[in-house]
């Protein structure tokens, strides 16, 4: 499956030159109710799912994927301000988790006699892909990492591209102020057959489409 990772054009350089993507922790993403998503009335239940959060924040992370590069609005909250750079994966469908939005909280039971979540790993799985109905213009997929399986440098977690996380696109912002042609050359120099391309603007609706000027001239 086709996938987008949306993000700056600093690190997109450094994950193309190293040839890798950084891993997300649960304690650093952006929405405050990630891990949260269940209705947690009871203080006794808050304090067992900040518990569980912070468990799962230690063993696992994930990277954020959209199943689109075209949404504007994502090139604007998630590429600095259309400067920044969408890379392009192949990954299989059984590795990518979708996102569920919702306007309402999880109903979660527990066990009276000890307190305990009833049925946990089907909790953990719908906890672990639900966020809030006004995120859904993200179109979200989400590939979950076991972080004894990724490289630490400098206090961030990375996992290295491979045939699970094959790059095909390289797509620069509206706003990028990176050379095209030398983000082809990055590529060709670190074997990567990726195609490169620039985002422009629709002329008849809200979307990003490729900017035919920019595309690799070809003689005849």
């Amino acid at each position: 499956m086709r996938v987008y990772h949306f993000l700056n054009e600093n690190h997109a350089i450094g994950n193309l030159f190293f040839r890798r993507l950084k891993v997300s922790r649960f304690a650093q993403l952006n929405d405050p109710f990630e891990l949260l998503g269940a209705d947690l009335l009871d203080t006794k239940h808050r304090a067992a799912f900040n518990a569980f959060k912070k468990q799962l924040n230690e063993s696992k992370g994930m990277i954020c994927f959209s199943s689109s590069w075209s949404n504007p609005l994502l090139w604007g909250h998630y590429a600095n301000k259309h400067s920044g750079v969408v890379l392009g994966f192949d990954v299989p469908e059984n590795y990518l988790t979708p996102v569920k939005y919702t306007s309402l909280r999880t109903k979660i039971e527990f066990n009276p006699k000890n307190g305990q979540i009833t049925d946990g790993p089907k909790v953990v799985d719908e906890l672990i892909r639900t966020k809030f109905v006004d995120w859904k213009y993200e179109n979200e997929y989400r590939m979950f990492i076991n972080l004894d399986s990724t490289t630490e440098e400098g206090g961030m977690i990375f996992v290295d591209f491979s045939t699970n996380l094959m790059l095909r696109e390289v797509i620069l912002g509206l706003n990028c102020p990176l050379p095209i042609d030398r983000i082809r050359q990055l590529l060709e120099v670190n074997a990567i057959p990726a195609k490169v391309f620039k985002a422009g603007m629709a002329l008849r609706t809200f979307k990003m489409v490729e900017d035919r000027q920019f595309r690799v001239k070809t003689t005849v």
